[in-house]
Parts: C-alpha cells; structure tokens; sequence
C-alpha cells in the first residue's frame, strides 16, 4: 500500500505480487470491522495461514519424510480440498522432481507475514478504527464500497468523504442505568459540546483563537531531469544501491550523478555498467534461476565492459516481461544509452526485485538484523548502568547533605555560646605554637576550656577558680582574624568541590552524548529500510534520505514528487504544521528529532552547489582558445566515476 517499497528483513516477502493481493482481499473483506488491531490482525493471519502461493516455499510429507519444497501451481482452487502441484528441493534447493500435494501435507517454514507487519499494513491503509475504514483512494483504487453497511447506517455517519462515527455512548449508557439527563441548553437554544480532544483526524480540525501564527507551507521544487513517473524507482534503485553497496562491491555515488548517468545517451558510462554489473554478478553467485540456463564456461567469465550487455539480456529474456523484451535488440546492437529512461530504470527495478529474493541478500539482512540488536542490547544496557549510577550518586548526596548538616548544627551551637567577650579573654592558641584550620576545631576547644572545670560544690572554691583563670585570660587575646579565614577557606572548599563535580558532569554529558552519535551512525550503517517521515493533513507522504539530504514530498495519489533543499524551507514546513492533527503532530515529532542533521546536510548541499556554480562560472571564463574537457565540468561529475570497491 505504500508506493515507494524499499527493502527490507522481515517483510520482504509481503511486496510479491500473489500474497500482496492476498492481503489486500483479506482487508477487503473485514472492512468496517468493529474488532480490536489485536484481534483483526489475528484474524487476517490465520486466515492467510491456510492460504497457499505459487512460489510459497514449504516442508512437505513425502514417503513419510518431511521434505523442502515450493508450490509451482494452484490446482482446483476454490473447491473444498485444494490440491497443490509442487517441485521438491534437493540441500542446493534445485527442483529434483514434480508431484501433486494436498493442502494437510504441507506445512510453513516460516510464516511470512508476522503480527507486527499485518497491524502496520493495517494502520497504513485505514484512517480510522471501531469501525476500519481504507483510505479513499486505496478503496477506489481496489473496488472497495465506501458506504458503510446497513448495521452501522445509525452509528456512522459521512461528512466531507469521510467517515465520521456518532459518539453517544455516555447518553446510552446513562438510559440504561435510568440516570439520563437533559442536556443544558444555551441562550442561543445550542446544546453544550463537549471539548475536543487533541489529536484528531487533521481534516477535522478547525482554526480557533488559541492556534499559533503558522508559516504558509513553501512549493517545494520540481526540477528532475527526468519524466515525473519515473522519479520513484529513481529513488528505489538508488536508495538500494547506496545501502547495499558494501554487499554489492559498489562504491556509492550520488543520487544527481545517477539521475544524470540515467539520462546519458553513453552506452558504455561506468557507473550505470558497473550499477548492472555489480547486480548481475551477485545474482549470478547466488545461482540465481535467471542464470541457471547459461553454461558453465560462461558464468566462470568476468562481467567487463565489453560483454555485460550479452548478460543483461539474457536476465532479460529470461523474466519474459513483454515490453522489456523489445529493447532487447537495441541492447545487442550496441545502444543501450539510446533506450528510454523509464526503459533504463525499469530494467534496474527487475534486477533489485530479484536481488532482493536471494538467498545471499537474505543472509546478509539477517546479519543486519542480529547487528542492530546487538548494539540495541548494548545501548540498553550502558542506558541502565547510567540510570543506575545516577541514582547511587543521588543516595550519595544525600547521605553528604546529612551530614554536612548534622555538622553545621553542632558548629553553630557552639558558636551561640562563644561570645566576644569569651573570646577576647580566651588564651590565644597562636602565641602556643598551635594553628587551628579549622573552624570547628576552635570552637570544640572552647566548650571543653570551659566544660573541663571540675564542678565545686561550694561557693568559695568555685570563685577561687574562677579568680586565679581570669587573670590569664585578660591577658591573652584570640585572633578573631584567624577564625573568619578558617570560615572563608572551608567555604572556598566548597567552592572548589562544587566546580570539580561540574567539571565531571560536562565531561559525562560530552561523553554520553558521542556515545549516542557513535550508536546512531552504526545504526545507519546497517540500515534495512528508508522509512517515511509521515504525512500532513492531505495524505502527502514525506522522505529524507540520509545520503541526500534533501526532504522528498510525494503526493497522496504517488503521481507528483517534489523536494526541499533549504534549511529556510525546512523550517516554513515545521513552521505550517498544526499539532491538534494526528498525522501532522506525528510529522513534525519525526522532524525535530532529525532536524540537526537535516540543517547539516541541507547547509553542505548549499555550500557544494554554490562551489559548482563557481566552478562552472570559471570554466566559462575560460579563453576560448583553450578548451576545457568535459570531466572538468562539475556537473559532468558522473563521467569520472570509479567503482573503488569492485571485486577482482
């Protein structure tokens, strides 16, 4: 249901034809279903689960073993015990030999369709649940009746083309508890409305005076150098190769230099040959069914740029698509470069169709899988050893603070009771010899002078001792001095203390903050699928390509594209979406989170394209005695491609 399908690990299967329609008739006939995403998702795969393919691969019973086999034709369809023809499967699964097979006989290896791709197929088809209704045009698109059936005519309702349920299940419930009650009716005889709950469906969102000031959305741009149906397997084969090139023995190049190669009347241009070659070889080494037919002598021979036509079109020839196989003639004559463009992409669309069905590209998305969720794994663990680590520092503090409080309290009662006068009569510990550093210290020294006197039980002693310590103590000074620098330097300490441990959080945040780009860029190494952005409110689908940087806008009926290639324009879209709508909330999430590395991108291109246009102007200023070749022009980049990572 999406137009631009590229690849990926686990729903690979999904884009065939036969199964996709398959599907489709399931959804088909559960719409406007009232169940569960849960429950309709079980629903369709149990019943796609006793359905069989052509070309499903299965284990089937023969002569009491279970055996791998794959389903060459359906037999009495329809009837109540459908009957398979099937071709059984050596270890090298080449076909040993034919035999027809009930449907109790076989078996999957593996479900091809799992529970989370059903509930996206189902979400990405539908605008609305409780009752599932398709998208307009996928409805008019498939044959599918708009109208809701005769049990739901009192619930639902039509407005604008879209389906609109009759909520009032609060008043129903509320007659059947016998505790209705009338609704409050306003001076203008208008019933109270209950407010509206953000998101919604954005076509059923309306201005009000709380909205913000939002930005007209800008005209994105038009300019391909190709027809405009052509712009999406473009992107398909290009997106491909650019992520596959390791596999592929590809060295990457832009998406404007293949948009140029594909438009070139070359027919010997490296890039496109070594693009077909690159794809042909790894069919070729995963004994592909296209190339089973070519001799031995053949396939041991390198594919050169001489002899990688005389390969093209046996793939051609040899996937039987009528109006591919008239170009073939002009291939063997030597003028590939003259074909059409559609012609050119069509042919590069068949052969990453049947890449995507080997077995070696299978194995390497698998490891691709097991990768991603290693570094997964890794990335949550090191998340909840920091959660963990935080939280003992917080206890930590805590216990500091504790403590740290538990002193101030004692060193404040002792200095309540050490007045100026005590300390001027105090003996003063810097003519002993004896420096104090610390506050608490003097002030503990003080309350034992005075706690340590014996207690005297009659007057007289205890005024004798009193008399013979007091002349000691007028004359002997303490330095006042020597107390506050105590007080300053403790709170310097402080002071120190605090800037080390902020110190040590920057260096953690810094840190924490390359792991998460380090993490981000082995992700995208292992990339399976470009994913869309979302879609605004008119079902137009948004893409950002990382090795492109532009954002590609495709129109709801997949027959437009266009582009933004400005961080200004960039920010206009953010700017002109409205939060209260469901897909353009959901949009503009998608968009903060990549919006750094978008403004990157879109910055570099913008400085690239500005170089090119001052290399150009160079090059027309040149004399025109002395003319310039044409690979010295920037916009002729493509001509001097080199394919670094070629097999030898």
């Amino acid at each position: 249901m999406q137009s631009l399908c590229f690849p990926e690990s686990i729903n690979v299967n999904i884009y065939r034809s036969s199964t996709f329609v398959e599907f489709k008739a399931k959804v088909k006939t559960y719409c406007y279903g009232m169940l569960s995403l849960k429950d309709l998702a079980d629903t369709i795969a149990k019943k796609l689960h006793e359905h069989l393919f052509v070309g499903a691969e299965l284990n089937g019973k023969k002569g009491g073993d279970i055996c791998p086999c794959k389903i060459v034709k359906v037999l009495d369809e329809g009837t109540f015990k459908t009957q398979y023809e099937v071709a059984w499967l050596d270890k090298n699964n080449k076909v040993m030999e034919t035999s027809v097979a009930k449907r109790d006989d076989l078996m999957w290896k593996k479900f091809p369709f799992s529970r989370n791709i059903l509930k996206s197929f189902i979400r990405e088809s539908t605008y609305r649940s409780a009752p599932w209704v398709l998208h307009n045009n996928l409805a008019q698109k498939h044959g599918i009746s708009c109208d809701p059936p005769q049990e739901l005519k009192g619930k639902v309702f039509i407005q604008d083309g879209l389906v609109i349920c009759n909520k009032k299940r609060k008043e129903e419930a509320e007659k059947a508890s016998g505790k209705h009650k009338k609704k409050k009716v306003e001076e203008d005889d208008q019933p109270m409305q209950d407010p509206i709950r953000y998101p919604i469906d954005d076509l059923l969102v309306q201005p009000a005076a709380d909205d913000p000031v939002f930005t007209d959305r800008p005209s994105p741009s038009r300019d391909f150098n190709i027809q405009m149906d052509c712009v999406v397997d473009l992107l398909m084969v290009w997106d491909f190769c650019s992520s596959f090139g390791r596999m592929l023995h590809l060295w990457p190049f832009s998406l404007e230099d293949f948009e140029n190669a594909i438009c070139h009347k070359d027919s010997n241009l490296i890039l496109i040959v070594e693009t077909h070659s690159a794809l042909l070889r790894l069919l070729i080494k995963d004994n592909s069914e296209c190339f089973s037919a070519l001799p031995k002598r053949s396939l041991k021979l390198k594919i050169t740029l001489i002899n990688w036509t005389e390969y093209l079109c046996h793939f051609i020839e040899k996937i039987n698509i009528p109006d591919l196989s008239t170009n073939v003639t002009t291939i063997k004559r030597g003028h590939y470069g003259l074909l059409d463009v559609k012609a050119k992409l069509w042919i590069l669309r068949e052969l990453v169709n049947q890449v995507i069905e080997t077995d070696l590209f299978r194995e390497k998305l698998d490891d691709h899988v097991e990768q991603r969720q290693a570094l997964g794994a890794t990335r949550r663990g090191e998340a909840l050893e920091e959660g963990r680590k935080r939280r003992q520092e917080k206890e930590k503090l805590k216990v500091e603070e504790k403590v740290e409080e538990k002193v101030d309290s004692l060193d404040n009662r002792a200095m309540e009771g050490f007045s100026v006068e005590t300390a001027e009569n105090y003996p003063s510990k810097l003519e002993n010899g004896k420096h104090h550093n610390n506050n608490g210290e003097i002030a503990k020294e003080i309350n034992e002078e005075f706690i340590s006197a014996p207690e005297k039980n009659t007057s007289d002693k205890s005024e004798s001792y009193h008399s013979e310590i007091a002349p000691q103590k007028m004359k002997q000074n303490i330095d006042l001095e020597v107390l506050e620098e105590n007080i300053k330097n403790s709170s310097s300490k402080i002071g120190v203390k605090q800037l080390k441990n902020e110190k040590k959080e920057a260096v953690e945040t810094r840190s924490k903050e390359q792991r998460e780009e380090y993490y981000e860029r082995e992700m995208e190494k292992l990339v399976l699928r470009t994913n869309s952005l979302g879609k605004d409110r008119n079902y137009n689908r948004y893409w950002w390509f990382r090795r492109d940087g532009r954002i590609f806008v495709e129109s709801s009926d997949n027959k437009l594209w266009g582009y933004y290639c400005s961080k200004e324009e960039l920010d206009a879209l953010m700017g002109s979406l409205n939060c209260k709508g469901e897909r353009e909330k959901a949009l503009q999430k998608q968009l903060q989170k990549f919006y750094s590395r978008m403004c990157l991108k879109l910055q570099k291109r913008s400085k690239d394209l500005a170089q090119k246009i001052a290399a150009e102007e160079a090059v027309l200023r040149r004399s025109t005695r002395v003319r310039a070749l044409p690979r010295e022009n920037p916009t002729n980049a493509f001509l001097g491609y080199v394919n670094k990572w070629k097999e030898d």
